[in-house]
């Protein structure tokens, strides 16, 4: 990975690219901010530029012997530290005391699938670990301890990439503060945190900090364009929606391709409701019944985010909506019927009905008094 793969952050890199030819590289350094924003590729880049051995132009040549295992991610002295935990992709063995190598496939996938551009949420959803918290504990500070240990393989530095710091156990953080008080000679930490008011303070007073900050407009939005094949409108547009975070524009793009069905039926819903048609309200909740418990969930979950937009559209606060494409086409035509007299009474029938649904409730009973209710806030004589 090389920093021209790094979407913006143009004077980060520069200033980590002198360092390197400037001979000042500390040895325990944080990237800190949103996953979106680019930490963990930015901090692969850097790796790949400390040991490339064809450095041109403040980045790393790409074709060296270092930069293609680092790009491959299996770097002989280039090694990584993330939360884990008890996963089926693990054998029975590795569940009892799960480690970062019993899961380096999945990252290599994980990082090679979103060049670097993923968050704790998804990296858990690849490991299968469920609704089971993450962590990096005393097995994978005892393995940093014997790879740092040996001399370098190949390259002139030993690099070890430590993947959200906060979730370190207190152990492992103590165990880890030795070796960063009294590094040895060209062995170099580089954290990645989303948070790193979670580390313990003896760690973090002993790191150079690398804030990132959210990606320029442009940089994304020329991104966004090639990536995904946008117009530059819509790039541009989203790109701003999503606040500068990468990870976050993505998700935007992948939930308007696939949420048109709920789209459609929060369409029918609000349009029978605002002229006051029982009967074809009751034959959406027939359609709606259908769809299975998680999938409601996932409705309401998503109709609630739209009526907000809608409500800021009617307010006249374009600026702070977060919608494009058919969604925001919905949203204007919606927004007329969302004021400022039955929003709130809108979005509690919205949350109480998702509310029984997810304490599982019976749907078509639920859903009935939920369509008639919301009739009566939209309809207009």
């Amino acid at each position: 990975m090389r920093f021209s793969d790094i979407i913006g952050q143009n004077e980060i890199k520069r200033k980590l690219a002198e360092t390197v030819d400037n001979g000042r590289v500390s040895h325990a350094q944080i990237f800190t901010g949103a996953s979106g924003w680019g930490t963990l590729p930015l901090a692969i880049a850097y790796a790949q530029y400390l040991n490339c051995t064809n450095r041109q132009n403040g980045d790393s040549c790409g074709e060296c012997p270092s930069c293609r295992q680092i790009q491959q991610l299996a770097h002989p002295d280039v090694h990584f530290i993330f939360p884990v935990n008890k996963s089926p992709l693990s054998s029975a063995s590795e569940k009892e005391h799960p480690m970062s190598d019993h899961l380096i496939a999945p990252w290599r996938e994980i990082v090679t699938e979103t060049t670097g551009y993923f968050d704790e949420a998804q990296w858990y959803h690849k490991i299968q670990i469920g609704n089971l918290q993450g962590n990096i504990n005393q097995q994978d500070a005892n393995e940093i301890l014997r790879k740092l240990s040996y001399k370098s393989f190949e390259s002139e530095y030993k690099i070890m990439i430590v993947w959200l710091p906060e979730r370190m156990k207190e152990g492992t953080s103590n165990t880890l503060l030795k070796i960063i008080e009294e590094p040895w000679d060209k062995t170099i930490f580089l954290f990645v945190s989303a948070s790193p008011e979670g580390i313990i303070k003896t760690i973090l007073s002993r790191t150079q900090s690398v804030s990132l900050h959210c990606i320029d407009e442009e940089a994304l939005s020329k991104k966004l364009a090639s990536k995904f094949s946008l117009t530059d409108q819509v790039a541009k547009q989203i790109s701003r929606l999503s606040m500068g975070d990468y990870i976050r524009a993505v998700g935007m793009i992948e939930s308007s391709q696939s949420d048109a069905e709920n789209l459609e039926l929060l369409r029918r819903l609000l349009s029978f409701a605002a002229v006051n048609r029982h009967l074809e309200l009751l034959d959406w909740v027939e359609d709606i019944a259908e769809i299975g418990r998680e999938n409601q969930k996932i409705f309401f979950q998503n109709a609630l985010r739209v009526l907000r937009e809608c409500y800021m559209i009617n307010m006249n606060m374009p600026e702070v909506t977060y919608t494009f494409g058919d969604e925001l086409e919905l949203c204007r035509k919606i927004a007329p019927y969302i004021h400022s007299e039955n929003f709130q009474s809108i979005i509690n029938q919205f949350e109480s009905a998702r509310s029984q649904i997810v304490q599982n409730g019976n749907p078509k009973i639920i859903l009935s008094h939920f369509a008639l209710q919301l009739s009566k806030l939209v309809y207009k004589k």
